[in-house]
This record gives C-alpha cells, sequence and structure tokens, in this order.
C-alpha cells in the first residue's frame, strides 16, 4: 500500500517545481534520517511510489528527493528503480547518472505543472 502523505508531499512538491531533502520529509510519516531502519523504509516507500508512477505512465515523481549536504543528489535507491523499471541503464558514470536524474525531475516538473 503507497504511503498517501508521503506521495501528497511528492506531488506538492512537483506542482511547486521544488526539491526536498529526505530529512525533510521523512518526519511527515514518522520516520527518521539517523534511524537505519527508518531510512530502508523511506527507500522502500519511495520504491513503492516510483513503481506506482511508472505504471500510471509518468515520470519519476521520487527524483525530487535527495540528500542534503554537499552533493545534493538522490539516493541510491533511486537509480536502482529505475534500473529495475527499465528507465536507466545502470551506468556508473556520474556524469550520466546526473544527467538522467535532472531530466527525471524536469519531466516531473512539466508533468505535474500541467495535471
Amino acid at each position: 500500500m503507497m504511503n498517501q502523505i508521503l506521495y501528497g508531499e511528492l506531488v506538492r512538491l512537483a506542482r511547486a517545481r521544488a526539491l526536498a531533502a529526505y530529512s525533510d520529509v521523512s518526519p511527515l510519516i514518522g520516520l527518521s534520517m539517523q534511524n537505519d531502519a527508518d531510512r530502508e523504509e523511506i527507500a522502500r516507500l519511495l520504491g513503492d511510489i516510483a513503481v506506482f508512477e511508472h505504471g500510471q505512465g509518468r515520470p519519476m515523481l521520487t527524483a525530487l528527493i535527495v540528500h542534503r549536504g554537499n552533493d545534493n543528489n538522490p539516493g541510491e535507491g533511486f537509480f536502482s528503480i529505475a534500473h529495475e523499471l527499465g528507465l536507466y541503464g545502470g551506468r556508473r558514470d556520474q556524469i550520466e547518472r546526473l544527467t538522467f536524474w535532472a531530466n527525471q525531475v524536469t519531466e516531473v516538473h512539466n508533468h505535474w505543472r500541467t495535471s
């Protein structure tokens, strides 16, 4: 079952053309990024949303969640799910990874701007 609170926040971010950190969204659903089990749970919940969105023919809404800090990049789970869904070849090249992610962010923002 998809977490509706997390999904709603992702849609809100998409419509606002924004990004958020894992640490911004995890408290909304009672999770802490300081806790290993909670980090695994948020990754699982985001994976569920990515699979759902893909099934609806939409871009990866979960691209809007990034690590706060020096890189502000998505987590490994983002790329793993993208690979499982056949959207990303799984290459490790940093430029290709960032290009794929940036394109997903743009597609998400454009899709939700008009819906």
